[in-house]
């Protein structure tokens, strides 16, 4: 049986550049970064939540081939191939505010909607983000 998730994977164009973004904008820490000789493994994570890492990875081997890697990287760039993180906060104004203040691409402006309030964005790549401070919203049966 299935216990958990460790790790999820999104493409991007230049790992330095995520890394800038990830950490240095939104505030993730990196969790590896190393050097596998046929690629660099490298993953961030929300502080404080460890055992729970996105890869950012470079399209191309071992994982596929280099046309293959051509035409993900350009669907990537056109915003046609980018994965979808979601991440929570305790003040979804708050973090826009300051996500704006740092020039973030932000696709979606914050919005009250029945599971809480949340914000869209995008990493320079393309790959899409949403931002969502949850509502205490009772379970269902």
């Amino acid at each position: 049986m299935i216990s958990s998730l460790r790790i999820t994977q999104i493409y991007v164009l230049d790992q330095q550049e995520a890394l800038d973004f990830y950490v240095g904008t939104l505030g993730l820490e990196v969790s590896d970064d190393q050097d596998l000789g046929f690629m660099r493994w490298l993953t961030v994570a929300v502080p404080g939540n460890p055992d729970r890492k996105i890869l950012l990875e470079r399209p191309g081997p071992p994982s596929m081939d280099e046309r293959t890697a051509e035409q993900v990287r350009d669907l990537l760039t056109k915003g046609a191939a980018g994965g979808h993180l979601f991440f929570v906060c305790d003040d979804a104004r708050a973090e826009y505010d300051r996500l704006v203040a740092r020039g973030v691409d932000i696709t979606d402006e914050p919005t009250v909607r029945p599971y809480g309030t949340d914000f869209g964005l995008r990493d320079p790549f393309g790959n899409h983000i949403r931002i969502t401070q949850l509502a205490d919203v009772p379970a269902t049966a």
